[in-house]
Parts: structure tokens; sequence; C-alpha cells
């Protein structure tokens, strides 16, 4: 159970609780981030800006979030990326192996770099050269901001979820039984 009361609709704005109704299915995230409603509109908006509008690859985005779930232990943040990640192509061969990191064999190179660098940047706060230039060999620079921004808005995503106890959504409870036990 949640360690605070989810929003209530009675007590939000018109112009949220339109974009609260907007969103389906009603995730639990969401439903907890409105209890503070200036806060909801720009995590909304950031969340949709890397997910929807960027420019870099939404598998490699898809793998780095996935990788700082894994590393995060946030159980909730890895189910609904799972979700997202094979709608964008990720194959159930690479979403098993997430947990493994770079070192599994189902990655390609560009792959096993990305998660090299998320590795990095969620254990060391700064990447290193040597996880930096492998990344920055064939993502521009847009694309190199918006991985290191996907990195650490997942991270705080993940310590949200995780010190909230945010609930899990249907399904999620037998997912992380079989794949996250605790």
């Amino acid at each position: 159970m949640a360690r605070i009361s989810y929003y209530d609709r009675s007590k939000v704005s018109p112009k949220l609780g339109a974009i609260m109704d907007s969103l389906q299915p009603p995730l639990n995230v969401f439903r907890m981030v409105a209890n503070s409603e200036p806060v909801a509109r720009g995590f909304l908006k950031m969340g949709n800006a890397l997910l929807d509008r960027g420019k870099l690859s939404p598998t490699l985005r898809e793998l780095a979030i996935l990788r700082v779930g894994w590393l995060s232990k946030a159980s909730y943040e890895v189910y609904q990326h799972e979700r997202i990640g094979r709608d964008v192509g990720l194959s159930e061969e690479k979403l098993r192996a997430v947990h493994r990191g770079a070192e599994a064999s189902e990655f390609d190179e560009q792959e096993k770099a990305v998660l090299r660098f998320t590795d990095d940047v969620v254990k060391n706060v700064k990447a290193s050269d040597a996880t930096f230039k492998p990344v920055a060999a064939f993502l521009d620079p847009e694309q190199l901001v918006e991985l290191t921004l996907s990195i650490g808005f997942y991270m705080m995503v993940s310590r949200f979820l995780e010190t909230l106890e945010v609930d899990d959504q249907e399904g999620q409870a037998e997912w992380r039984a079989k794949y996250m036990p605790r």
C-alpha cells in the first residue's frame, strides 16, 4: 500500500483534472505525482518530451530506462517500460537480458555502449570517458542530451516510486514474482 494517498480529484484545478482524466490508463505513478499540481504538469511534459518528441532511438532509450529501473530495484518502472519496450520493437530476449547489463550476448555493440553508459551515470553520477566516448561515437549531441536526461529522469521516477511505495498496476504482482522478486 502506498505510503501516502493518491491525489483527490476534487482538490485539483480543472486544468489538472482534465489532464488526469485524459491519461489512459490512469497509472498510479501519475495519480501519485498529481498530489503536487505544479510538479505534475512539469513531470508530464518532461516525460512526454523524452518518450515522444526526441531523436534518440526508442529502443536505445527504453534499454537505458529499463536498466535504470533494474539498478534502482524499481519493479513498477521496469514493468511499465517492458511494455513500452515491446511496443518500440525490443525482443523478449533483450527484455529478459537487461538485468544482466552490457555483457549479455543479446545486445549489439551500440546497445552495450548505452547500457555501460547508463550503469556509469547511475552508479557514479558522471560518466567516465571510457563510457562516454563510445556513445558519443554514434550519438549526436541532441541524442546524447536525450539519453543523459532520460537516465536522470527515470532515476528520479524510480526513487519516487520506491520511496512512496506506489501500488502495483494490474498484472504487475505476478510479473514481479516471476522476474523481479523482492
